[in-house]
């Protein structure tokens, strides 16, 4: 390929000419509005972050969130591990269910993590504390 996708996530607008990439997805959407603006920018049309939708197929989806372990996502959704890593590999095509079925189950992982609160706490003083001898 050679290509800046390569490293991170590209935008091709082939009938706009606007091209783009970024190595996260943050990065990506900002060139994603400063590149789309660029080329409306004559027509006066202003592109915001409310009217970008970035979509991924399921193989640039666990290439781009490698923290999801897909052995533990198919234990969770109880689809056979060696089918959900066919999907990944691009070797099989997924149905439009089975896409929903991998979805909900990335959703709800999702969901459990934004409701997390991680506390920390204060490390005691594991020595023992001397009493104080009366003379």
């Amino acid at each position: 390929m050679g290509g800046p996708e390569e490293d991170g996530l590209a935008l091709v607008m082939v009938r706009t000419c606007v091209y783009t990439a970024g190595s996260n997805l943050e990065e990506l959407k900002a060139n994603i509005l400063e590149a789309i603006n660029l080329y409306f920018e004559e027509d006066g049309k202003i592109v915001g972050q409310d009217d970008l939708r970035i979509s991924l197929d399921l193989p640039q989806f666990f290439e781009f969130y490698k923290v999801i372990n897909a052995s533990a996502l198919s234990e969770r959704i109880k689809m056979n591990q060696s089918l959900l890593a066919q999907y990944i590999s691009g070797n099989k095509k997924p149905s439009s269910a089975q896409v929903q079925r991998i979805l909900k189950g990335i959703q709800q992982i999702g969901r459990e993590l934004a409701e997390i609160c991680i506390i920390s706490s204060k490390i005691q003083d594991t020595k023992p504390k001397q009493l104080a001898s009366n003379p």
